[in-house]
């Protein structure tokens, strides 16, 4: 008997293993399509639309996303939030980093992550631990114009639209699941109806075109105190820099 047989039998079996294990995994694609259906004249912007998938209760469940890294942060600079939308593995340590040459007073106090990081000055940074899967909608207490959202997904099958709509979540094993969409400009109502269970095979990796509508949806809102914003304080006084 050749010695070498059975080394080449178990060799064989491992290659033939991990491609079985290979092909059990697809790369999902999809495009989103925005429409506004309202009387505005603006054009929505396909970028920034979430897509995610949960297993349905007859598979098993994923194992949580490995944490990053790279440090997650949600930057404050030039008076805006960068990224704008940020998707984070549940129990993801997230810092905001005070990068403007003033006082910044972060908070979420509506759904998702509750929290208020108070006033902190330029060079700092405080940081938030996003525990539970949801979402949450960020605000600078002195900067009207300042808006982001942190989602915290407790599945790592997930992806964000680019500028030209495409999508792309990878590692994806074959099977069941529940698709889940989000977008800021579209109404709660119109993305429960986009819910679904879809199947993932080998042969069909691709969700097609995702047409989603949007809503001239406010973009004013509260203070953390739930009022309107005050004026800009001075820009000569030094206890309080503000632009």
């Amino acid at each position: 008997m050749n010695p070498t047989l059975p080394y080449r039998r178990w060799w064989c079996a491992l290659l033939l293993s991990s491609a079985l294990a290979c092909a059990q995994e697809v790369t999902l694609s999809a495009h989103v399509a925005l429409v506004n259906r309202h009387s505005s004249s603006r054009t929505p912007k396909p970028g920034n639309v979430v897509l995610w998938l949960t297993p349905i209760a007859s598979q098993a469940d994923p194992d949580p996303a490995p944490p990053s890294l790279q440090p997650l942060r949600l930057v404050q600079h030039n008076k805006s939030f960068d990224p704008h939308v940020l998707v984070v593995p549940v129990g993801s340590l997230v810092e905001f980093p005070n990068r403007d040459p003033f006082f910044h007073n972060v908070f979420s106090l509506f759904e998702g992550k509750r929290f208020d990081l108070g006033l902190y000055e330029a060079g700092s940074t405080r940081k938030v631990r996003f525990d539970k899967p949801g979402i949450s909608y960020i605000f600078c207490n002195i900067h009207a114009e300042m808006s982001a959202v942190v989602i915290a997904l407790d599945t790592p099958y997930y992806g964000i639209s680019d500028s030209r709509g495409e999508v792309a979540i990878s590692h994806v094993p074959v099977g069941r699941y529940r698709l889940h969409i989000w977008y800021e400009e579209a109404v709660p109502d119109t993305l429960r109806a986009l819910t679904r269970e879809i199947t993932v095979s080998d042969s069909d990796a691709t969700l097609g075109t995702l047409r989603l509508a949007t809503a001239d949806l406010p973009l004013t809102h509260k203070n953390k105190y739930g009022r309107d914003y005050d004026p800009p304080a001075p820009t000569d006084n030094p206890a309080y820099p503000h632009p």
